[in-house]
């Protein structure tokens, strides 16, 4: 793993670092804020997934979390959206390929080479942090973006043993039923619908998946709101399934981090609560 920057900032150091991923097989960049700590304490971990055309730069210059964070003492690792390098296929758009991996582990040709997010976030980028930072791996809480909301309800689903919170701003909560999902969970993962249930918050829960609660944060002014994200649709299946999410209509804010960086200080205050 090679150290590419390094900051001080509110009491802590933020890095940013590459390495060579055996799942993507390509060169990965992620980004982690460790407050400052006593010697050999271990910290809880933050995971922030980004949304669609970003990498881990994105929420690291913009999303001002670093002060809460240092508050809390909470670690947070921002990894990549998707593979990138030249010979990772690509598409033209903005929508699908490079940037917006979904976090996925693609099943279909020529995708399905690199295209391997889901195991990337789920064993090897924790391996790497628990080896190389001051993780305390017992209490881990997962957030994102958009896409990355979307990729954080799901892979908090299909493990609620690991995460002891989650939380999304402004998620994809139906992928297999929105442009967005249908389009790439299609392409990377095969005409069968049945196989995207495992990429869809509200199909998951729908199938039995429970986490104790959950907080979602979406702007009400956000353009994406009805046709793209859909958090009516997370709402129902949570009240059917007992799950206790709080969804708050932030009146005025649209999909931008002007808006998640207005609402990140509460969502490491949650997590902090329930990681301890």
């Amino acid at each position: 793993m090679e150290q590419v920057t390094a900051w001080r900032a509110h009491g802590g150091t933020q890095g940013v670092y590459r390495h060579a991923s055996a799942e993507t097989k390509t060169e990965m960049t992620f980004s982690v804020f460790v407050p400052d700590h006593p010697p050999g304490a271990r910290l809880p971990v933050l995971w922030y997934l980004s949304g669609l055309t970003c990498t881990h730069a994105n929420v690291t210059e913009k999303g001002e979390f670093r002060a809460a964070c240092a508050r809390a003492g909470i670690m947070f690792v921002a990894p990549d959206t998707s593979p990138r390098g030249d010979d990772v296929p690509d598409e033209e758009g903005w929508d699908f390929g490079k940037g917006a991996g979904f976090y996925v582990d693609a099943s279909e040709a020529p995708w399905d080479r690199h295209y391997r997010m889901r195991s990337y976030i789920e064993r090897e980028l924790p391996a790497l942090v628990a080896g190389r930072f001051p993780a305390d791996m017992a209490r881990q809480g997962i957030t994102g973006h958009s896409m990355g909301g979307h990729g954080a309800l799901t892979i908090a689903l299909r493990d609620p043993a690991r995460f002891g919170s989650v939380s999304a701003f402004a998620p994809i909560c139906a992928p297999s039923r929105v442009p967005w999902g249908e389009k790439a969970l299609g392409r990377y993962l095969g005409p069968d619908r049945a196989a995207w249930r495992d990429y869809d918050a509200v199909a998951l829960i729908e199938d039995g998946a429970r986490v104790p609660q959950i907080l979602v944060d979406q702007g009400g002014a956000d353009e994406f709101l009805e046709g793209q994200l859909r958090p009516d649709l997370l709402a129902a299946a949570c009240t059917d399934a007992g799950i206790d999410l709080t969804l708050r209509i932030q009146p005025g804010y649209d999909h931008s981090y002007y808006f998640i960086s207005s609402f990140m200080a509460d969502h490491i205050a949650w997590h902090a609560a329930r990681l301890g």
